[in-house]
């Protein structure tokens, strides 16, 4: 095996210019896939990270039919109990009452439909980050001001308005009749969707409660845990314990993030696989010209006693370390890109308009965690062997009297 093994490392470099510029095209390929993988990664792990930080948090609580109807008069029943249980459950790290309601916004310049979220801004600080997206003015907890409200920059550009104008939401009661407020801008914000910023209006709960209902009331509770594992148990002990209102994990609100996530894994393999079959092709035509050349000196091992066994192994073992040879070089040139970028990031800032509409950020941190190195390590040898078969099978059934 040894002797093999040194003939095939020997064969490799009897054409260094050829070998060299097949070296070259994988350590190429799999720094580019390598990295475009960790590059996807980081995006989808942004995307989900940021959407339960800012908002979603791990697991949220309404009534049965709030999200499908989104009546105001659908609100949590029992929440003094409710909300002792969140406080007493040790798996709990903070949790946020919000109440939610559909609007109409008005100002002097157009009207506008929005969603119209109430939070109480100490409880929705300790539990989310989205207050870290103010980007001028102040939060909802501004002291003197009366009714303080808090637009998108996107919103306040359409409607020509700026911090300190007023604004009059329009609402359905939990009484079913329609009712007006005025409410004054404090700040603007921008989150990482221009869709959210052009429909999403944030008040403080107490204001918007006061103008719903004449008694205390909450659409929908946000619970941040310790460990995102324990959303599922946490959802069916609420479920269990108060059968009026209904839990919900983040992937069961939001099915695209739990897609996503999913989708990551399957990139990994999808982007791998065609990376490597087009550089299969060329460790195949680089096999298939290395063995025509030697058609004559295969015969000759043949002829004094080499079986063809060998001959194939010493076939696959050149193709092996050709590319193990350009596979190390690649892995280790993609692990210093990869720790670069997850540092500094990979600005997308002339996409950063397009990838806003989507709600995408446009300054990406790749990741790729070990075992997906050690998927794509195992995804280039399989590809390596598959492409060596042909012209090791080829060399075996050479005539040695031709």
């Amino acid at each position: 095996m040894k002797m093999i093994l040194t003939i095939a490392w020997r064969n490799i470099w009897r054409h260094p210019g050829r070998s060299g510029v097949l070296i070259a095209a994988i350590i190429a390929g799999l720094w580019a896939g390598v990295v475009t993988v960790g590059t996807m990664n980081g995006l989808l792990h942004q995307r989900v990270n940021y959407l339960i930080e800012s908002e979603i948090t791990h697991l949220q609580v309404h009534h049965p039919e709030f999200l499908t109807e989104r009546r105001p008069a659908d609100t949590l029943s029992s929440t003094a109990a409710l909300f002792r249980f969140l406080d007493e459950d040790s798996r709990v790290q903070a949790w946020a009452p919000r109440v939610l309601a559909d609007a109409m916004l008005q100002s002097p310049v157009k009207t506008s439909g929005v969603r119209v979220r109430g939070l109480d801004p100490q409880r929705e600080i300790n539990t989310t980050t989205f207050h870290e997206r103010v980007t001028e003015g102040s939060y909802l907890n501004t002291e003197g001001i009366r009714n303080p409200v808090l637009l998108g920059e996107a919103l306040l550009e359409q409607h020509r308005l700026r911090i300190g104008n007023r604004i009059v939401l329009t609402f359905e009661t939990a009484e079913g009749e329609l009712t007006s407020a005025a409410f004054n801008i404090v700040g603007q914000f921008r989150s990482a969707s221009t869709e959210y910023d052009e429909t999403t209006v944030l008040v403080r709960a107490s204001d918007l409660a006061r103008h719903l209902s004449e008694v205390p009331l909450y659409h929908e509770a946000g619970v941040l845990l310790y460990d995102i594992d324990d959303a599922p148990a946490l959802a069916e002990a609420l479920n269990a314990a108060f059968p009026e209102i209904r839990a919900q994990t983040w992937t069961e609100i939001s099915p695209e993030l739990s897609t996503l996530v999913q989708l990551g894994g399957l990139m990994l393999y999808i982007v791998t696989m065609i990376i490597m079959l087009a550089l299969a092709f060329g460790i195949l035509n680089t096999m298939l010209m290395a063995l025509f050349e030697r058609m004559r000196e295969i015969g000759m091992l043949l002829s004094i006693g080499m079986s063809r066994v060998r001959i194939f192994m010493m076939i696959v073992l050149e193709a092996v370390l050709l590319t193990l040879t350009g596979a190390a070089a690649g892995f280790a040139l993609a692990l210093l890109s990869i720790r670069h970028f997850s540092a500094s990031g990979i600005n997308f800032e002339m996409f950063a308009e397009g990838t806003a509409e989507l709600g995408w950020d446009h300054l990406v941190f790749p990741i790729l965690s070990t075992g997906e190195f050690v998927s794509i390590g195992l995804i280039v040898i399989f590809v390596t062997l598959l492409a060596s078969l042909y012209p090791a099978i080829k060399a075996t059934k050479i005539s040695v009297i031709q």
